[in-house]
C-alpha cells in the first residue's frame, strides 16, 4: 500500500511540473505587470523575439504611458524559462541630426529583461529584444540559440 502511495505521488508530482513552468511563464509576467501601472500595449508592439530557424523563443513588448511620456520595453521568455540566460530589452529614443539614446537592461535573467523606461513624449522610438540558451559568461557555439526581435523602424512618436 505504501508503495502504491508513493509511486502515485511521483506520477502526480512529474505530471505536474510541466505546467507549473508554464504557468510561471505566462501568467506569472506580463508586459503590463513588469512596465507597471498606466503603461498600455501600443499598435505594434508586440513582436516575436525568433531564431535563425524562425521558432519563437519569447516575445518583446513596447509600453507607452500617456501620463508620464515614458515608453517602456520588456522581453519575456517563452524557453528557457526558469534558467538564467542571457536576455536583453533595448530602447533607443531619436534624436533628430544626433545618435539615439539607448537604454538598455541586459543580464543571466530566468524570465525576463526589462524594464527599460524612458520619457519620450513627442519622440520617436526603436525598441529590441535578444533571448538566448548562454549562460553568463558562455560564448557562443554552434548549438547556441540567439533569438532577436523587435521594432525596425521608429515608431511610436508620442
Amino acid at each position: 500500500m505504501a508503495r502504491l502511495a508513493s509511486a502515485a505521488l511521483l506520477a502526480t508530482t512529474l505530471t505536474a511540473l510541466p505546467a507549473t513552468a508554464t504557468a510561471a511563464a505566462s501568467a506569472g509576467y506580463t508586459p503590463e505587470q513588469v512596465c507597471g501601472s498606466g503603461f498600455g500595449r501600443v499598435n505594434g508592439g508586440t513582436q516575436p523575439a525568433t531564431d535563425h530557424k524562425g521558432i519563437i523563443q519569447g516575445y518583446v513588448y513596447l509600453l507607452y504611458n500617456a501620463r508620464t511620456g515614458e515608453n517602456c520595453v520588456v522581453t519575456i521568455k517563452s524557453n528557457f524559462v526558469g534558467q538564467p540566460t542571457l536576455t536583453r530589452a533595448t530602447l533607443f529614443r531619436q534624436i533628430i541630426g544626433q545618435n539615439p539614446d539607448k537604454f538598455e537592461d541586459e543580464g543571466a535573467y530566468k524570465y525576463y529583461a526589462g524594464p527599460v523606461k524612458a520619457q519620450a513624449k513627442g519622440r520617436c522610438v526603436i525598441f529590441h529584444g535578444l533571448i538566448t540558451n548562454m549562460r553568463a559568461g558562455e560564448r557562443s557555439s554552434a548549438s547556441s540559440i540567439q533569438a532577436f526581435g523587435g521594432s525596425r523602424d521608429y515608431g511610436n512618436c508620442g
